[in-house]
């Protein structure tokens, strides 16, 4: 008995040997992929800002923690309930929501609307510039003219078949569902026209440049630039709200007419 028991213990101590030194290496493999991942997996976080910002962008960081750090949160990370992220928007979404005033919002609701802008397109260049550099993103051309060397027909085309069934053939905007809608396109700007279609504000699908290339968008800024100076050649446009209107308006003046001709030849006759 005693022959056995001293020839088993050797082989428990040798198990218990193997299983200290196997769980030794799964610790020590744990902590080198810890260390890895540490080391290089990349982070979304704000706390990535650059070290060193453009002029631009440090007076959009002051001009960012004075106006918009109440709903997007000091590091542009937002806020649950108030604000999301702005990590990767890019300066071309910001340009467009503060220079149609629709940021800083006054009110959260279905959708917020276009009104007179708070600050100056310089301010709002700043800021672009300052979350530009702080996550990346989509940014604008340079220059103000963005429609130049666009095909009006051809971006008439374009429209229709790709922003018409929101804004309106005549791109004075239409009603969605849910208190929503779609804005007429008739203060926008070549900049907010281009920013609107590769950011996507709100409601409206992003079209990149996979989906419109750049000829494509100056063909349709073209296009509704040209419907803005549109004289209406034919006579009173309606709004330009379709066969609808104009539809009620004929019946309506016409049949009006008629029946006041009818008794106007009934009473002389």
């Amino acid at each position: 008995m005693t022959s056995e028991l001293s020839s088993t213990r050797p082989v428990r101590r040798g198990r218990l040997r193997r299983r200290l030194f196997t769980g030794a290496r799964l610790v020590a493999a744990l902590f080198v992929v810890g260390a890895l991942y540490t080391a290089f997996a990349p982070s979304s976080s704000a706390d990535d800002t650059p070290r060193t910002l453009s002029s631009a962008a440090e007076r959009g960081k002051r001009l960012f923690n004075e106006t918009c750090i109440t709903c997007h949160s000091r590091n542009a990370e937002g806020v649950d309930g108030r604000g999301p992220s702005l990590i990767g928007v890019g300066s071309a979404s910001v340009e467009f929501q503060i220079e149609t005033g629709r940021m800083p919002a006054a009110s959260q609701g279905a959708q917020i609307g276009r009104k007179p802008p708070t600050l100056t397109p310089e301010q709002a260049h700043d800021i672009a510039q300052y979350i530009q550099e702080l996550g990346g993103g989509p940014e604008l051309p340079t220059g103000e003219d963005l429609g130049r060397g666009g095909d009006s027909a051809r971006g008439g085309e374009l429209f229709r078949i790709n922003c018409s069934s929101c804004h309106a053939f005549s791109a004075n905007g239409g009603a969605l569902s849910s208190g929503k809608y779609a804005p007429s396109l008739k203060q926008a700007t070549d900049r907010q026209i281009w920013a609107a279609m590769l950011t996507g504000p709100q409601n409206m699908p992003v079209f990149g440049d996979n989906q419109l290339t750049p000829q494509e968008k100056r063909d349709i800024i073209a296009y509704i630039q040209d419907q803005k100076n549109d004289q209406d050649p034919g006579g009173f446009g309606l709004g330009r709200l379709g066969p609808v209107p104009e539809g009620v308006a004929i019946f309506v003046v016409g049949m009006v007419l008629l029946i006041f001709a009818s008794l106007w030849i009934a009473g002389k006759s």
